[in-house]
């Protein structure tokens, strides 16, 4: 992403949230418009899918605390769509202004800290957001790896007891042919386009410039004499790998998972990118989840429910537990299994929700019959509907 995509995209927009938005509201809409324009619900779709990046581009910054902070600063500063200085500057004359400057935490007569309290400029804001490194950094130095965005189905119960799975991964990396250099010999030149920064200037009219890849060296900063047979010069090839990935327990259908260090590999030295694994988590026939808690829907007798009793109810993969009904309990009353719901991030659990479900039965045997007729004589004077034909009248 360039600089000046960064600055005019309204995450905010994106996710369809307002400014001030909370965590959770920021996690509801993403998990909401991930599941509506999700690749595999939308085969085939092309706008469907780039719909589905862009929220995942925006989650990324949103999602994050402190990513969205420096986006909020940058977007502050910037007036929420780029830096627009007004005809003539404050002086009247031509107003000389290079985002690149800023960018590199070096413009002239600015202080080091810059607004915000942004330290080495806007060059540390999106460093930190694109890891693109802050001033001074050129692209002949180290360079982090790409991260990696991939997805994984678990089954329900997978999801709730966590679970090792094999991801299988296509990214770029070192070539090994030519050890990531591009030059079959081993020894590139700097690029003399852009000095080898991978950066040139780009006047875009209002008397400042913005910044692309180099076209020459297409932003590696180094050019190939003689390139290599394997990359063409490009210094990268594509690699597969299976990795066992760890899924920790109790994560949620949506849940994106970061894992540092495990995507692509670093070129010269350079650090490796992050893997990004969203879950998908499959129903369950029987159970269900709310928040930390599962939930689970037990039939009850008439009598059961009429004069109490105990019910065993299963858990998800432990022993059943007995739960104590009062005598009077209600259709849809819910109890309470404690201990016995999903992994919450300090290890412990959350409960079993269980929710009462007075079973009619489709068919009685006679005497079951002559019983229920008993109890209807007996019951004769009594009319669970009175209060509210009483409450109807008085609205």
């Amino acid at each position: 992403m360039s600089t000046k995509d960064f600055i005019e995209k309204d995450y905010y927009k994106v996710l369809g949230v307002p400014k001030d938005a909370t965590e959770a509201e920021i996690k509801k809409a993403y998990r909401k418009l991930a599941r509506e324009f999700h690749p595999d619900a939308n085969k085939g779709n092309a706008k469907a899918e780039e719909r589905f990046k862009e929220i995942s581009e925006a989650n990324d910054v949103l999602g994050d605390p402190k990513k969205r902070k420096e986006y909020d600063e940058a977007r502050a500063l910037f007036g929420n769509g780029g830096f627009r200085p007004g005809p003539g500057g404050a002086g009247g004359g031509s107003f000389n202004f290079d985002l690149g400057d800023l960018f590199g935490g070096n413009a002239q007569g600015g202080s080091q800290q810059g607004a915000g309290g942004f330290g080495g400029g806007l060059g540390d804001v999106f460093g930190g957001l694109f890891n693109r490194g802050g001033a001074g950094t050129t692209r002949t130095q180290p360079r982090r790896g790409q991260d990696i965005d991939t997805e994984v189905s678990l089954s329900f119960t997978e999801a709730i007891e966590g679970a090792t799975v094999p991801l299988r991964m296509s990214s770029q990396s070192p070539c090994k042919a030519c050890a990531g250099t591009g030059d079959k010999n081993g020894t590139p030149r700097v690029c003399p386009t852009c000095v080898g920064t991978g950066q040139v200037a780009r006047g875009s009219g209002g008397g400042f410039s913005l910044t692309d890849p180099c076209p020459d060296c297409k932003g590696r900063g180094l050019i190939a004499e003689h390139p290599c047979m394997e990359c063409k010069g490009s210094g990268r090839a594509k690699s597969s790998r299976t990795m066992q990935v760890r899924i920790p327990a109790g994560v949620s259908d949506g849940q994106r998972i970061r894992l540092r260090g495990k995507g692509a590999p670093g070129e010269r030295g350079g650090p490796a990118g992050d893997l990004y694994v969203t879950v998908h988590v499959d129903a369950h026939p029987v159970f269900g989840r709310k928040e930390d808690n599962l939930t689970v829907t037990v039939p009850v007798t008439f009598t059961e429910a009429a004069l109490g009793g105990e019910v065993r109810v299963p858990t998800l993969g432990g022993p059943p537990v007995t739960l104590k009904l009062p005598p009077g309990t209600p259709n849809g009353r819910t109890m309470r299994a404690r201990g016995k719901g999903a992994v919450r991030k300090d290890g412990t659990r959350g409960d079993l929700l269980v929710t009462v479900e007075v079973s009619v039965p489709k068919d009685l045997s006679g005497k079951a019959r002559d019983a229920l007729e008993a109890y209807r004589e007996a019951t004769a004077g009594e009319n669970p509907r009175a209060e509210l034909f009483q409450a109807a009248k008085g609205a």
